[in-house]
């Protein structure tokens, strides 16, 4: 009998045979054949651990539970849909059936209504499977008959292109790009909203454009026509980390952005987003709603009392009139709203806009039966926006340099404050205000009491107008108001005037410069706690907030009155709107002494204190889409 070869002597070749189809059995890429799904086959929303599988289990089709609504998703590792059958729910009875005619048909289970098909009956499939990109596809043996990356709902993945005749949805919100190649994001099929063209180097007459998404999150269009790849954005931490899915998505709120996911953790991390101003989505607040920011989120509310809510659970389905314009003709008013615009995109922007001043802007409105609101814009331009009752999508900001009003029935009731436009989202914030203003009158009290007590020390052995240095040391700082001296203070001080004139002013700044060197100098050592009122140490304090208050002091108090920032900046400082500058070096401290990094005060304002150019720019952000001097350029051809 012969005896079998040990395995040491079997040959070289079928060793490494036998070593490589070990590992790919074991890493599942052999089992795509087990994982075709055969016709007859159902999926039940009742059972949500049935599930159909990639072969690496990265992706899977199941139901899934949206706000006690159920849909039958495509989802990956951790539970993050990517797509769905149809954007229609389903009840929790309901149930997804791949059924022998080759057809996908979801059902609700109490009703039996169809509630989405694929239509692919009777196209010959024979079976369907989900491969590892996250692509579910209907084949006819080998060939794909449908697919949902040809069917995409609001998510773009690696691997999955999107090309002028496929559309992203979401709600009354949409994605596609146009023929010349921009990127259009519409509300209601019907406003162009944001529109990302290319640059005038790259060729435009492109005949297929195509949309991808890179695996390291580089989004790029391409074309027959073009070179090279064009890029459109680049993810926040493109080719970073490994087992990570970056996709694209069109949320709920109108705006278009990309996704990082690792595997299997169910988050998803933003990474960059195609509108930067959340306010400028139109429509995100709902018809007449105003859009405004609480800190750095968007937040929805209404013009004023004489209007509710839609739904008082959720601020974004916009307002209505308690009472409407047609039940009270005669009394029918404007509400004045100010540095708040109304926005508008084309085609409304040929039809809608006047060269007209500010009175003009408003009463034109209130005497016309078509217009319910307009914005008379106060950035030079003189244009004047009137809008009719389709729809009214407003947004409200500091920034803004316009004033808007909207019709109503008088009287007027406005809000109580800006702050409470958005009603109970803002109660929260109540908190953190009333913080703020105690670390600034703390501050400020600080700073007087330390003055008081520094001219105590420094001059309590002078018999020069002391009674007088700190009286008027005191009540200028505190309060700015006209300091008031009895006859024999005056007397004695003019008895020494010529010889005493110097050492007051001399006391009185110095003193003042003192105290502002300390501050800084323990501002920028980190000493925050040691500059503010040490009684607000027993309590728990925001030190972002805090450490805001002390920059915007040391603005506050400048010696040149043009490096100090006007109230409605220092407002938009302490609410985080705007950005704080670095506070310039105090006057008496010698260049380069602090953190040893020189600094030359004496600079031009624009360059220490940059604001105004800064809310020009910002003024200049915010403003329509293409406009151009006539009103004929402003509604021009989208792809330019």
């Amino acid at each position: 009998m012969k005896m079998k070869p040990p395995l040491a002597l079997l040959s070289p070749i079928l060793f490494l045979y036998l070593f490589f189809f070990f590992i790919i059995y074991d890493n599942g890429s052999i089992s795509a054949a087990a994982a075709a799904i055969p016709p007859g086959s159902t999926l039940y929303a009742s059972n949500p651990n049935q599930t159909w599988s990639s072969p690496n289990n990265t992706f899977s089709l199941h139901f899934i539970s949206i706000n006690s609504a159920y849909f039958a998703a495509v989802t990956y590792s951790g539970g993050i849909p990517v797509w769905t059958a149809g954007t229609a729910a389903a009840d929790s009875s309901a149930s997804l059936h791949f059924l022998p005619d080759g057809n996908l048909r979801l059902l609700n289970g109490s009703s039996g209504n169809l509630v989405w098909q694929s239509n692919t009956a009777g196209r010959g499939v024979s079976s369907a499977a989900l491969d590892d990109s996250g692509n579910f596809v209907l084949k006819n043996a080998t060939v794909s008959i449908w697919s949902t990356f040809d069917y995409p709902t609001d998510t773009l993945l690696p691997s999955q292109n999107l090309t002028n005749d496929k559309v992203l949805r979401s709600g009354l919100y949409s994605f596609s790009i146009l023929r010349s190649g921009n990127l259009t994001l519409k509300w209601n099929n019907s406003i162009v909203y944001w529109n990302l063209g290319l640059n005038s180097s790259t060729v435009m007459n492109m005949t297929s454009p195509i949309l991808g998404l890179q695996s390291i999150g580089i989004l790029s269009l391409l074309d027959s026509n073009l070179s090279s790849p064009a890029i459109v954005a680049y993810s926040s931490d493109y080719a970073e980390g490994s087992d990570i899915l970056r996709f694209l998505k069109l949320d709920s709120d109108g705006n278009l952005r990309i996704y990082s996911s690792a595997r299997g953790s169910g988050t998803q991390t933003e990474r960059w987003a195609a509108v930067s101003d959340q306010c400028q989505v139109f429509g995100y607040c709902g018809d007449l709603g105003i859009c405004s920011f609480n800190d750095s989120s968007p937040v929805c509310g209404c013009p004023s009392q004489n209007f509710d809510p839609i739904d008082p659970k959720d601020s974004r389905k916009g307002c209505k009139r308690k009472v409407e314009i047609e039940n009270c003709p005669r009394s029918a008013t404007m509400l004045e709203i100010d540095h708040a615009m109304f926005l508008t995109y084309p085609p409304e922007l040929s039809s809608e806009v006047f060269f007209v001043g500010i009175s003009a802007c408003r009463l034109n409105c209130l005497v016309s039966g078509s217009c319910i609101a307009s914005t008379s814009l106060s950035d030079g331009t003189g244009l004047c926006y009137l809008k009719n009752p389709n729809f009214v999508s407003g947004y409200q900001s500091a920034a803004l340099p316009s004033i808007s009003y909207v019709k109503v029935c008088g009287p007027i009731i406005p809000n109580p404050s800006v702050s409470s436009l958005n009603g109970k989202n803002r109660v929260g914030s109540r908190w953190k205000d009333w913080v703020i203003a105690v670390v600034i009158i703390g501050t400020i009290l600080g700073l007087v009491m330390f003055e008081g007590g520094l001219w105590w020390w420094c001059c309590r052995n002078g018999t020069n107008f002391g009674g007088l240095s700190a009286q008027y040391a005191l009540l200028e700082y505190a309060s700015g108001a006209p300091v008031q001296f009895s006859y024999k203070e005056l007397q004695r001080a003019t008895k020494e005037i010529v010889s005493g004139r110097r050492n007051f002013e001399v006391s009185e700044e110095t003193s003042r410069e003192k105290f502002s060197i300390w501050a800084y100098q323990e501002f920028e050592k980190g000493n925050v706690k040691g500059i503010v009122d040490k009684r607000l140490t027993d309590y728990e304090m925001h030190m972002e907030q805090v450490v805001r208050a002390i920059q915007v002091s040391f603005w506050c108090i400048q010696e040149q009155p043009s490096h100090r920032p006007m109230m409605g900046k220092v407002v938009q400082m302490l609410e985080g709107v705007t950005e704080i500058e670095k506070p310039p070096v105090p006057k008496a401290m010698p260049e380069g002494s602090v953190g040893g990094t020189s600094m030359n005060v004496s600079r031009s304002v624009s360059s220490i204190f940059p604001f105004a150019a800064t809310a020009s720019a910002s003024a200049q952000s915010l403003s329509l889409p293409r406009q151009t001097s006539n009103v004929e350029g402003a509604s021009s051809s989208l792809s330019n």
